[in-house]
């Protein structure tokens, strides 16, 4: 189906290029933007459908670069906990009760919740990534999969973990017509051995695919790899290389505990920093110096971690609480600038899952939504990325469309029975909490 949306305020992100049309047009054919400009007038443009866009913003789909989706099931079960009880008596209890069907319907409702809220596409790291895969196809946004392996210093366990997530590049990479790629996931430096990360890395570059892990997420593990090995997480795995770039892509979660020379090696390898505000604020881990990053050139993209220490997948309260979070910690109301911010949700957050995504730009796929601005919240507008920012909601999102198929229209979903997934989630849920209690 081709589609033309016309009478757009669109912002482009486009770095090299134009990057905002007051009142555009965007015309897609075959899944791809054939064609972008300030008018709606050419005559040779025929389309099967018109959207009208008037009040509103058109933009490049966010990305959400780390979670954990299958945890929306733990949404709200066990909150305003010190970390290690958190983990020890109610997370890993339940994780150990969960079923691949419970990680199905979690994960279908982590696609509804981020078609809801403006997410196109996002990187995911957990258990039975076979049932994620199959709910990122019924939804029809995109995926990067990593299969969250913990080696814990075990040999056996580790050749294990490996062969779960070199099946799952095998089977998943490039399915749904491109929407689902993997990765390897090391889960951290804390969780696994040095050897069996440089071994993940090793694996990830001979399928040709990236590595995402969570790093210096806590001053716990800081303190606990200097105490073991003498330097922290980030210099113990650059003995072995493993930061280099040049063949595999690295996405680092988290990165709250970097110091200024971390950072200084992260720009030089050309390290992807997933940013976690919500999660790592709820979790009291800190103030991760994305500021910092950012100057000294590093790529910064935004994640919300999972339900279980966020509560939501809204990456629109990412980017305020992000903003916010960098202000306050450097005491500079001029850090981390909305636009900025909204790079780091789109065109940066793309780089890591698909760069034919996260700029509207002719020959890129369709992947977009769009913002409805016509609201008592977004009036007036003077900035629009301010108003993404500041003012927005991911509620706000009114229609949504991923390789050029319409997953939510004017604040329907069209991708799945929407009651429909709430329940069943609802009744796993339940299920799996009564099952941990026995």
């Amino acid at each position: 189906m081709s589609l033309l949306i016309k009478n757009a305020h669109i912002l482009t992100m486009d770095k090299t290029g134009t990057g905002e049309i007051p009142n555009g047009y965007i015309w897609i054919e075959n899944g791809l933007i054939q064609k972008i400009g300030a008018d709606d007038n050419d005559s040779s443009i025929q389309a099967d459908k018109i959207i009208d866009a008037a009040g509103s913003i058109v933009m490049p789909g966010l990305c959400n670069t780390h979670t954990h989706i299958g945890m929306t099931l733990f949404r709200g079960y066990a909150d305003d906990m010190a970390l290690k009880k958190w983990l020890e008596e109610k997370i890993w209890p339940a994780e150990a009760c969960l079923t691949a069907e419970d990680v199905y319907y979690g994960s279908l409702l982590g696609c509804l919740e981020m078609i809801r809220t403006g997410t196109t596409a996002f990187c995911d790291m957990y258990f039975f990534m076979d049932e994620t895969a199959k709910a990122v196809e019924k939804a029809g946004i995109r995926g990067c999969l990593s299969y969250g392996m913990i080696e814990l210093n075990d040999e056996g366990r580790g050749q294990k973990e490996l062969a779960v997530n070199e099946k799952l590049v095998k089977n998943l990479q490039g399915k749904a017509n491109g929407r689902i790629t993997t990765m390897y996931g090391p889960h951290a430096p804390n969780t696994c051995s040095q050897s069996f990360i440089d071994k993940a890395k090793k694996a990830a570059e001979k399928d040709g695919v990236g590595v995402h892990i969570h790093v210096l997420e806590t001053e716990e593990e800081l303190n606990t790899m200097k105490k073991n090995f003498g330097v922290c997480s980030v210099h113990h795995l650059d003995a072995v290389n493993f930061w280099d770039t040049s063949k595999v892509p690295v996405l680092a979660a988290h990165c709250v505990w970097m110091s200024d020379g971390d950072i200084k090696l992260f720009a030089k390898k050309g390290v992807t920093v997933s940013h976690n505000p919500i999660s790592n604020m709820k979790l009291a881990s800190g103030i991760a110096p994305i500021q910092k990053m950012i100057d000294a050139g590093v790529c910064v993209t935004l994640g919300t971690d999972g339900c279980a220490s966020n509560n939501t997948l809204n990456l629109f309260e990412e980017m305020k609480s992000a903003a916010l979070l960098q202000k306050v910690g450097t005491m500079s109301p001029t850090a981390l600038a909305a636009k900025t911010v909204v790079e780091m949700a789109t065109v940066n957050g793309a780089q890591v899952i698909d760069k034919k995504t996260g700029v509207l730009k002719a020959g890129n796929k369709a992947d977009l939504i769009i913002v409805d601005t016509n609201k008592a919240n977004a009036t007036p507008i003077f900035d629009p990325y301010s108003h993404l920012v500041y003012a927005a909601s991911g509620n706000d999102v009114k229609t949504m469309i991923v390789d050029g198929k319409i997953l939510m229209e004017d604040y329907i979903v069209l991708a799945m029975d929407e009651q429909e997934v709430i329940k069943k989630a609802k009744e796993h849920a339940y299920a799996l909490a009564e099952r941990v209690l026995i």
